[in-house]
């Protein structure tokens, strides 16, 4: 090829959403170029997207919306006077055309593997695509092994197809610089130190309930048990979950925190007396590595994903097993030596996720593909 590769990289999603995959997006995007960059990069926004996260790549607005039924056919029509080379599509749906070859990451299968997770929308929508995606793409990147044996199982997917990439760390997920660091930020939100704390989107998959039915059998074996803290956006079935705070009668003793700022986030991790996820299912699960990263003790679902992320640095529980959990939490709460084990363990655990590997494992991934 006399001319640099032409790379396009689809960042659409980043428009909508601050949520995991728009995290991924954004590493990738300012990393990719600096590592290549006798490439031609061209970074797909949705038009009127007020920011770039990348400033040396070639800007593409396109009018586009994600998730929009009659997506694959708009954006290949707007795609194609860029004689793209290579598109990577970071939220697994490619469109039907406007490139030589295609790469696109597949972070889960919840729509597949349980169903019951999502509404009848989300449904039609992600089954209706899956199948054809990942026989359009050239190649696949799956977040986590767990991720890369549903694609198999689920979908038929070659085993040669698919690469594994693990996602990274954001470098302010660490312990404090110095003591009392978070204590204004604490003040602020009006937190005391030594609470539980859950974080994520409050909807069905993360088995909030289940949390909430767990640590209300503790709070009734043990009155001085902490508080729960639950960080996160409001997911679908919300409502649910604030009648079974209200059934348990947990108001006094349960903070929701909706509209956390991103920046509040590791204070909030750092002063936990542990990070609880018992998720029924995760295709990677940021909370845990972030947790790990600030140095604070974890205690998590044995589910898919999860346990490749902790290693041997949380406790693994089942997420239908409550007093499994109860269990876990009582004995972690109890024990400091072992807060300080797992905590020093989650560390060094923490270490190995990096958004410098992910973006240039993904950069080998295209080289494979153009050839």
């Amino acid at each position: 090829m006399s001319r640099p590769p032409r790379l396009g990289l689809d960042l659409r999603l980043t428009y909508y959403t601050a949520g995991g995959i728009a995290k991924y997006i954004r590493n990738l995007a300012a990393a990719l170029p600096r590592l290549a960059p006798e490439w031609a990069h061209l970074h797909v926004y949705r038009r009127n997207h007020p920011v770039s996260y990348a400033p040396a790549a070639r800007r593409v607005d396109c009018w586009t919306p994600v998730h929009h039924r009659l997506e694959r056919w708009a954006l290949a029509a707007e795609l194609r006077p860029y004689g793209l080379d290579l598109l990577h599509s970071p939220d697994f749906i490619p469109p039907a055309a406007g490139y030589r070859r295609s790469v696109i990451t597949v972070h889960d299968l919840t729509f597949l593997r349980y169903p019951e997770f999502l509404t009848s929308e989300a449904r039609r929508y992600y089954n209706g695509q899956i199948a054809w995606a990942v026989r359009q793409a050239d190649a696949i990147s799956a977040d986590s092994q767990a991720t890369r044996a549903d694609l198999e199982a689920l979908l038929g997917v070659p085993t040669e197809k698919i690469t594994v990439i693990p996602l990274g760390l954001d470098a302010e997920f660490q312990p404090a610089a110095r003591p009392g660091a978070d204590e204004a930020e604490l003040a602020r939100l009006g937190l005391a130190r030594g609470y539980v704390l859950f974080v994520g989107t409050f909807e069905p998959r993360k088995n909030v309930k289940g949390l909430l039915r767990a640590y209300a059998r503790w709070r009734s074996t043990d009155a001085a048990a902490p508080p729960l803290v639950l960080v996160g956006r409001v997911g679908w079935l919300f409502d649910e979950t604030l009648a079974e705070i209200a059934r348990l009668r947990l108001e006094p003793h349960v903070r929701r925190l909706e509209e956390l700022p991103a920046a509040a986030l590791p204070s909030v991790y750092r002063a936990a007396d542990m990070l609880v996820l018992p998720s029924h299912y995760e295709g990677f699960g940021f909370p845990v590595l972030e947790a790990m990263g600030c140095g604070t003790p974890v205690i998590c679902s044995d589910r898919a994903s999860l346990p490749e992320i902790a290693g041997d640095a949380a406790l693994l529980v089942n997420p239908y097993d409550e007093t499994a959990l109860v269990e876990a939490m009582a004995r972690l709460h109890g024990d400091p030596r072992l807060r300080a084990a797992l905590a020093e363990r989650g560390l060094i655990r923490a270490r190995a996720f990096s958004w410098k590997h992910t973006a240039e494992a993904t950069l080998s991934l295209y080289r494979q593909v153009l050839g």
